[in-house]
């Protein structure tokens, strides 16, 4: 790779999670050892492996097909204090928006989530990265950075480019790892190879390609926008040929909302209402399952019903993944 100035990020030791599971940190994902089956981590599951927490609903960007429109007030600290305890036994924490490094304090929030044993990730657009990301530092994983690709195309469907740039060279700075999401339209798919080789010049970990879902903004965008699962997958193809040619190191995802995938994510909203997402026959995709300020993430769990799609995804079975050279399961 080109020197740029930017620091070089040293990999990461795997962490053991027990259960034969552990979360390879500069890969920002989880693994199984070999041989181990997903029914069988589910079934001696008592806690999920990953959940989104929204620390704020609000964010200084107002992307084309954002699902999260609906509004809700910043939770307390207390309350974050009280989601935090009740989410004890889940693996890692998503600390997540809306924009979450809008909050003045999401300082404070990095510390009283990382006095627990959680791996601590932050999806980010970046652009309060000068703000926060020295006391973050040495606290959280990695941040995931939304970005559709070059400056034309960040600036049409998501925001201005110009303001993501300097917090991701801020965070970089501070020696937090990145990772990179776009979300794929049709309009997007001459981006793809620009966005992986941003990536790749960002030193990111993997650069995860989304489909957007028919809610809040994206209810708006034009049907031809929408790609089928297999122009998805033809797509994944080319950019993984390019991958090898180009030789990028960063790994690709592809996550297309097949029955595979319905309600792997459990998101928690700022006012501790706790969701299946994204289950398709629902209003806005979301399934209630119970409130993070009321109950333990243990009873949550017990009624959740896509437990097993929850574990594929997170290990990388019900997505399309190039991986790194060291290979290996992968996740959101």
């Amino acid at each position: 790779m080109t020197d740029l100035g930017l620091p070089s990020i040293p990999p990461r030791r795997d962490l053991s999670m027990g259960d034969g599971l552990a979360f390879a940190a500069h890969g920002h994902h989880f693994t199984a050892a070999l041989g181990t089956s997903i029914e069988a981590l589910t079934q001696r599951a008592e806690a999920p492996l990953s959940v989104i927490t929204q620390v704020t609903k609000r964010c200084d960007f107002d992307c084309t097909f954002c699902s999260e429109t609906f509004q809700l007030p910043d939770p307390t600290l207390k309350q974050l204090e009280t989601i935090r305890d009740n989410l004890k036994g889940t693996k890692r924490i998503f600390l997540s928006g809306g924009e979450p490094l809008m909050r003045k304090d999401f300082g404070d929030i990095v510390d009283m989530y990382a006095d627990e044993n959680f791996v601590l990730a932050v999806p980010t657009n970046a652009t309060h990265g000068l703000q926060h990301a020295k006391r973050i530092a040495g606290k959280i994983a990695f941040a995931n950075i939304g970005l559709e690709g070059p400056r034309g195309i960040t600036n049409r469907v998501r925001g201005d480019y110009d303001k993501v740039m300097p917090g991701v060279r801020a965070l970089l700075d501070a020696g937090i790892p990145i990772s990179l999401s776009a979300v794929v339209y049709r309009s997007t798919l001459a981006a793809l190879p620009f966005t992986v080789q941003i990536a790749d010049v960002l030193n990111a970990g993997k650069v995860k390609l989304i489909m957007p879902l028919r809610k809040g903004n994206a209810l708006n965008l034009a049907k031809h926008e929408f790609i089928t699962d297999d122009e998805a997958n033809e797509a994944f193809g080319r950019l993984t040929e390019l991958r090898a040619t180009m030789q990028w190191s960063p790994a690709i995802r592809l996550t297309t909302w097949t029955p595979e995938n319905e309600g792997h994510m459990i998101v928690v909203e700022p006012n501790g209402k706790t969701n299946a997402w994204p289950v398709y026959d629902q209003k806005d995709l979301l399934l209630p399952i119970g409130n993070m300020l009321e109950e333990p993430i243990q009873e949550i769990w017990k009624r959740y019903p896509y437990k097993e799609n929850h574990f594929r995804k997170y290990l990388g079975t019900s997505i399309r993944t190039a991986a790194h050279s060291g290979g290996g399961n992968a996740a959101a």
